[in-house]
C-alpha cells in the first residue's frame, strides 16, 4: 500500500502563495512514488496579493484556502481538519506565501510567528515521529518550530550569484539550528527529527534541476515514512 502524505499549500503564486512549479513537482514525485495524497491549506486571508505580471502589490483580498484550491484542482481541505493519525508524512512546498501566510518570516525574519494550525500540524507529525518535507523557503518553519534541527536552504554564501537569498542560512543558524550547505540537486535528511529539506528555487537553476532536487526530498520522505 502506498504511503499517505499530506501536502500543505500557502496560496497560488510565487510572490504571495505557494510556488506553482514546486507544488506540482512535489505532487508528481509523490504520484510516481505511489503515495496517496491529500492537500490542505489554512482558511485565512492572504497577507497581501501581488500582481505577478507587474511584480507589484494588488489592491484586493484573497483567501489562502480558495487560492490553493487552484493548485489542488478543487480537491482540498481546511488545514484545521488535518489529522496526523490519517497520514504517514507531510510536505510543505515553498513560495513566498509560506513566509507571508503560514508564518510571518517575510516581515519578522527569525522573530516570526507561525500560524496556529501550521504549528499544530508540525508538532503533531514531529511528536508522532512521522517525516516532514520542506523545500525552498519552507525550511524556516522547521527552524522556528524545532530549535536544534538540521535544514538546508542551499548555500550560506551567494556562490556565483546562484544563491541570492543566502542570508537566510544565517538567520536559521541564529535560531539555534544547523544549516547544511547543499546544491539544488540534493536534499538533506535530519534523521533524528525526520526532517527532509531541499533548496529548490532558493537557487537560480534550470527548472529540471529544481524538479530533480525536489524529487530527492520526496524520495527521502517516503523512505522515512
Amino acid at each position: 500500500m502506498g504511503k499517505r502524505v499530506a501536502v500543505v499549500l500557502a496560496g497560488c503564486g510565487v510572490f504571495d502563495g505557494s510556488e506553482i512549479h514546486e507544488a506540482s513537482a512535489v505532487l508528481v514525485h509523490l504520484s510516481r512514488g505511489g503515495a496517496e495524497v491529500k492537500i490542505f491549506a489554512p482558511n485565512i486571508e492572504q497577507r497581501d496579493v501581488v500582481n505577478h505580471l507587474k511584480g507589484s502589490p494588488a489592491d484586493e483580498k484573497r483567501n489562502v484556502l480558495v487560492e490553493s484550491a487552484r493548485l489542488a484542482r478543487g480537491n482540498i481541505q481546511d488545514l484545521a481538519e488535518l489529522k496526523v493519525t490519517e497520514f504517514d508524512a507531510v510536505i510543505f512546498p515553498g513560495g513566498f506565501g509560506v513566509a507571508k501566510n503560514l508564518c510571518s518570516w517575510a516581515i519578522d525574519g527569525k522573530n516570526c510567528t507561525v500560524n496556529e494550525h501550521v504549528n499544530s500540524a508540525l508538532q503533531a507529525f514531529h511528536s508522532a515521529k512521522k517525516p516532514i518535507g520542506f523545500c525552498c523557503i519552507s525550511p524556516v518553519l522547521a527552524a522556528k518550530v524545532f530549535p536544534g534541527c538540521e535544514v538546508t536552504v542551499g548555500q550560506d554564501k551567494n556562490i556565483d550569484g546562484r544563491f541570492p537569498d543566502a542570508e537566510t542560512a544565517s538567520a536559521i543558524a541564529e535560531l539555534g539550528c544547523k544549516h547544511i550547505c547543499k546544491d539544488v540537486s540534493e536534499s538533506h535528511v535530519d534523521k533524528g527529527n525526520k526532517i527532509v529539506t531541499t533548496c529548490a528555487f532558493m537557487c537560480k537553476a534550470p527548472l529540471h534541476e529544481i524538479f530533480d532536487g525536489i524529487g530527492t526530498m520526496v524520495e527521502e520522505v517516503l523512505k522515512l515514512a
